[in-house]
Order: C-alpha cells, then sequence, then structure tokens
C-alpha cells in the first residue's frame, strides 16, 4: 500500500471541497521547495518515447492536468513535479467569482466519480495573470478561459477577450470553455455563431495556440457544427470533453442525484467514443479527458486519436503517482503492441 492510501480514508471523511483545498494547501507549501525536487525524482518517468508534439507544443509525456484542479494557477509547477506533461489551470473568468453555495462537490465512492457544481469559482483575470507571469514551470501551461457569469451573450467575445488578454504572458496554450454546466448561460454559448464570435474575437487579439472545449452533452449535429468551425478558423486543438449532466443508469451512489457535472470512471466509455467521434472529423491534436485512471485508460484513447490525455478525478482517487504510473503503464503498452512511440499508437483503432 502507497502512502496515499494511508492518507486517502482521512482525507475522504471530510466534504470534498474541503479535502481538495487541505491539499492545495499542502502542495502550495511544497511548491518550490526540496520536497519537490523528491518529488520530481520520484513521480517522473523521463522517456523519449513518451514525448508528444501538440498544438505548438513539446510535451514530455502525454498526461496532463485537466482544468479544474489547479483553478488559480497555484500549484502548475508542483503538478509538474508529479510527473505531468502539461498543466491547464483554470476556468478562468474576467472578474473575480465565489461560484455556487457549498456543498458543491461530492464523491460517488462506489462509482469512483465526482459530481460538482462549482459555478467557475476563480480569483479573476488579473490575479490569476500576474501568479502565471511569475510562475516558473518546466511543462505547458494551458489557460482555460470562460464566461463571467453576469456578462450577457452579446457581450461574451469581448469578456474572454479580456481574460486571454491578462493571462496571455504566462500562458503557452488557451482554452476556449463554452461547456460548462455548471455556470449560467454557458448553453447558449454552444450554438454556432456564438462560438465564432468568440473565437475569431481571440484570434484577433493573437490568441495561439487555441483550442475548444467540448460537452458530451452535444447532439452529434451540433458536436459537428463545432468541428466544422474548428476547421474553416484553423484552431489548434480540441479538447473532448468536459463534465456530463447524464447520470449512467449504472451509478450506485446515493450521491448521484446531485446536480452538476458529473466526472471519472462512469463516463469513460462515453468520453472515449466521443474522442473516436470528434478525431475523424478534424486534423488538429484532440486532448482526451474523462475516465482516465489506468494506463489502459488513456491509451483506449489514445489509440481512439487523443494525441494526449488529461485527468481530474483520478488524480482525487489515485493520488499522487497516477502520472507515473500511467506512464510506466504505456511504456509496456506500447512495446506490447510494438509501437516504437505513443506519437505511433495515436490513432491505432481509427479506420
Amino acid at each position: 500500500m502507497n502512502a496515499y492510501q494511508l492518507v486517502k480514508p482521512l482525507l475522504f471523511s471530510l466534504p470534498a471541497e474541503t479535502a481538495h483545498d487541505a491539499v492545495h494547501a499542502g502542495m502550495r507549501t511544497a511548491q518550490g521547495t526540496p520536497i519537490a525536487d523528491a518529488l520530481r525524482e520520484r513521480y517522473l518517468v523521463d522517456d523519449d518515447r513518451l514525448r508528444v508534439e501538440a498544438f505548438g507544443q513539446q510535451l514530455p509525456n502525454p498526461v496532463g492536468v485537466a482544468a479544474g484542479f489547479d483553478k488559480n494557477a497555484q500549484v502548475p509547477s508542483l503538478l509538474a513535479s508529479l510527473g505531468f506533461g502539461h498543466v491547464e489551470v483554470g476556468g478562468v473568468t474576467a472578474d473575480q467569482q465565489s461560484g455556487n453555495a457549498r456543498p458543491r462537490m461530492f464523491r460517488l465512492r462506489e462509482d469512483e466519480g465526482i459530481v460538482n457544481r462549482m459555478g467557475l469559482n476563480n480569483h479573476g483575470a488579473d490575479v490569476v495573470g500576474e501568479r502565471l507571469a511569475a510562475a516558473s514551470v518546466n511543462v505547458p501551461v494551458g489557460v482555460n478561459l470562460a464566461k463571467t457569469e453576469h456578462v450577457a451573450i452579446d457581450d461574451a467575445p469581448e469578456d474572454y477577450r479580456y481574460t486571454y488578454e491578462r493571462v496571455a504572458e504566462g500562458g503557452d496554450f488557451f482554452v476556449v470553455n463554452v461547456s460548462c454546466p455548471n455556470s449560467e448561460g454557458f448553453r447558449d454559448l454552444q450554438n454556432r455563431d456564438s462560438m465564432e464570435a468568440i473565437l475569431t474575437t481571440l484570434q484577433d487579439a493573437g490568441a495561439s495556440p487555441l483550442l475548444v472545449k467540448l460537452s458530451p452533452d452535444l447532439p452529434d449535429p451540433a458536436v459537428e457544427d463545432a468541428l466544422d468551425l474548428v476547421n474553416e478558423l484553423g484552431l489548434d486543438g480540441v479538447i473532448a470533453t468536459n463534465t456530463t449532466t447524464d447520470r449512467p443508469a449504472t451509478l450506485r451512489s446515493h450521491n448521484r442525484a446531485e446536480e452538476g457535472g458529473l466526472s471519472g470512471k462512469p463516463i469513460e466509455p462515453r468520453a472515449t467514443k466521443m474522442v473516436r467521434f470528434v478525431a475523424e472529423r478534424v486534423d488538429v491534436p484532440v486532448v482526451g479527458v474523462g475516465g482516465v485512471f489506468t494506463a489502459e485508460d488513456a491509451y483506449r484513447k489514445l489509440r481512439a486519436g487523443a494525441h494526449v490525455i488529461q485527468l481530474y478525478t483520478g488524480l482525487v482517487y489515485r493520488g499522487p503517482a497516477i502520472a507515473r504510473d500511467i506512464n510506466e503503464g504505456l511504456l509496456d503498452l506500447l512495446e506490447r503492441d510494438g509501437f516504437d512511440s505513443v506519437e505511433d499508437a495515436i490513432g491505432a483503432d481509427l479506420d
């Protein structure tokens, strides 16, 4: 049993958000100290076969941290010390937001899932931008850009632009989040006209590399509309997917009835299916997100067309060794199947 498995019962005895805050506090304390160096020595898997090029970035491995874990860009360097190949911070809005009322995060222990309705709580673009500009991180850092809740749909493009301009100096790539299920007004952003206005405004502002994050709850025609925009506007990538408001019939936890976005193991098949759907329709890198806990989970998404993967819920349930374990497992799977590198395995299951 590893150290996290010993600590996990204590953390899981706390409300989910309280435990998250406690872990974050510990990470902030360790960041920039010899502890971070020791973590890097323990968790980093340095192997050329894991290297991936995606959306203009050279990534040391395909395993990244999804938006939501480090909303305010407080621990990107420490996350890199845990062996992750990139970190996406945010969602960040132009104004500081407190989010929805607590409790707003719920574990589905029996299902290894989480339901959250956080509501894009964050410190705001000015604070996060300053923090990013001052950070020293040895892996690419993406910034998830979201709409300020009180901003009208017609004003959303300029709201996104303001956020981008405040975080531009410290970001290596930028993600347009139009798919948050827990904040007012996001459903209306997912139509083609609204998305196009936001994306072109950001391109005019110089946002590059620019990716868009899609919802798994969109019907196929709406996803195809979004992907047509990706191709027409020459975006640099697609993230598939965000959390879902749907509830699979297999869920066992009583918390399945909580409102919010579901993440974790229960959405893995659906997320992987959407990765394939997207990869078959675009020629840009796809970031696979949803239910990644093991090397096998990551490998399925890579073979379905993802260039890299991201996780959050898996980190909660499996602990700080998850990136190392996935990367070591991927090397075994590549060798088993005769691939020389991760890049050779990308899209292997596509027709």
